[in-house]
């Protein structure tokens, strides 16, 4: 018998010595990172994508950011009606101000204005970029109730996914991919993972290896993967009109 194949006894040894509602729960800096990300990127927007001061929304974001770090500044273990609130509205704020830009970056590739295309080329990958971020953070704090949930409830009380990932799917694979298996090894997807599913959803405008399974999941992809055709078009065609020039 080989000594490094782990049996089933192993597995639900190492659940028993961390289980789910007794994690440390996820970083918060992955977070706070890919937040501002999305308000750097929106402050080096071109003045004509913006539709009030460049400052205010992003000294919004801000002072929602930091009442949900002073929460959980180092690990996602805490949560209370008012941080899902709070964290939920700072996503829903980066991602109505992204689309609306996107509009008004439409208008300008459509119209006279279009003319300095390197701008407005520049703006399009910064509104693509600022999406994929956005909508990642929205995935990962929607799903299965969001990111402290996931980590502190035990699985019998998490709420219904949102997402079926590739680790839900291998528990009747060989024993060597069922050992990864969400079930098997108690596996909780991060914001790297609902990042990913972004990437994927953006670049290939429909799902790869992680399903939507809610309807909001649904829908909220389908929106995702609209913008990010919308820009893609209009990029290339962009480019196309001033490489013809």
């Amino acid at each position: 018998m080989d000594s490094g194949r782990k049996t089933p006894d192993h597995r639900v040894k190492a659940r028993e010595r961390l289980p789910r509602h007794e994690r440390r729960g996820e970083a918060r800096l992955p977070a706070v990172l890919a937040t501002l990300a999305a308000i750097l990127l929106y402050l080096a927007l071109p003045e004509r994508l913006l539709f009030v001061p460049r400052f205010i929304l992003p000294a919004l974001e801000v002072l929602l950011l930091i009442p949900l770090i002073a929460v959980n500044p180092r690990r996602m273990t805490r949560q209370n009606r008012f941080s899902r609130i709070v964290s939920l509205s700072l996503v829903a704020l980066i991602g109505l101000s992204n689309l609306v830009s996107l509009g008004l970056l439409v208008h300008a590739l459509v119209t006279d204005k279009a003319q300095e295309g390197g701008p407005l080329l520049v703006a399009a990958l910064q509104v693509w970029a600022t999406g994929i971020i956005v909508f990642g953070l929205a995935f990962w704090e929607l799903d299965r109730g969001g990111p402290v949930v996931r980590t502190q409830a035990k699985r019998s009380e998490l709420p219904l996914a949102d997402f079926r990932f590739s680790q839900d799917e291998n528990d009747d694979a060989v024993e060597e991919v069922a050992d990864g298996a969400s079930r098997t090894s108690d596996w909780v997807p991060t914001l790297m993972d609902y990042l990913y599913v972004s990437v994927t959803n953006s670049t290939a405008f429909s799902p790869t290896d992680t399903m939507p399974l809610s309807t909001r999941a649904k829908a909220l992809m389908a929106v995702e993967s609209i913008a990010a055709l919308i820009t893609s078009l209009l990029v290339i065609a962009h480019a196309v009109g001033v490489l013809d020039k």
